[in-house]
């Protein structure tokens, strides 16, 4: 599966799911990580059609409200806070007119802070010096299929690190800017370090939360995740982002978590 695109646009608002885009816990299903980038997408087109520049994204967050069928879907964007430093934009995913994710986006004007940065965690190995991993021998499901891992150490039970590619357009025939590309595969954390194997347990995440302190650049995805379950069947996923340049921020999923 290195050739070929996740979705194909229908119209404006409008987009259909390929095989590429099948999810791990159900064939018939999207997996939620390329949908996110499609909704990043969604949101650089809205803010391409506007005179002026567009702030960056700086916090994503997504709520998943239902089934993510392997079905066309349209979403809608609207502006909830305007302003020309700070805005706040929505956006709702719709299929088969009902809605199943609803993300919001804080856009933050930029300024010139490089005296003061500083923080975070080290770089990782980069990527040209580990061995792929088949994460499709764990998983099943399209989307899984497409991908690139390369674990930067041997995955354990609620831990690893590892760096996601994919060689796939977000949508067939356009070119997604470096940020929808890199956030269509950070809902791929959950599966990276699973503490019980997903043939006996559930652990779907409900949401995705991304905050960025610096854009991400190039076309690989560093994840470096702990998972953690808890004792009355509620977990979460938590993932410092990083790009081959070093980190560039945090992603939070709280997971429902039930036997099969």
């Amino acid at each position: 599966m290195s050739t070929g695109s996740y979705y194909e646009r229908v119209d404006e608002h409008r987009y259909r799911p390929t095989p590429h885009a099948g999810g791990a816990w159900d064939p018939g299903e999207q997996h939620f990580s390329p949908l996110g980038g499609l909704v990043v997408h969604a949101l650089d087109q809205h803010l391409a059609s506007r005179p002026g520049g567009a702030l960056p994204v700086a916090r994503i967050s997504y709520d998943i409200l239902g089934r993510l069928a392997l079905d066309e879907c349209e979403i809608r964007i609207e502006t909830v806070r305007p302003g020309r430093t700070i805005e706040l934009l929505e956006a709702v995913v719709l299929i088969a007119g009902r809605p199943v994710v609803r993300a919001r986006a804080w856009l933050l004007g930029t300024q010139d802070t490089g005296a003061v940065a500083g923080g975070g965690a080290a770089p990782l190995t980069p990527p040209e010096d580990l061995a792929p991993w088949p994460m499709a021998g764990l998983w099943p499901g399209g989307y899984i299929r497409s991908l690139e891992v390369r674990p930067v150490a041997p995955p354990a039970p609620g831990r690893a690190t590892a760096w996601i590619s994919s060689r796939l357009d977000l949508v067939a025939g356009e070119t997604a800017s470096p940020l929808a590309s890199y956030v269509a595969l950070v809902d791929t954390a959950n599966g990276i370090a699973v503490r019980e194997s997903p043939a006996a347990w559930m652990f779907p995440n409900v949401d995705l939360t991304v905050h960025l302190h610096r854009q991400p650049e190039g076309h690989w995805t560093g994840l470096d995740t702990t998972v953690t379950f808890g004792p009355a069947g509620h977990g979460i996923t938590s993932t410092v982002l990083h790009d081959t340049t070093g980190p560039v921020g945090h992603a939070q999923q709280i997971l429902t978590v039930r036997p099969l």
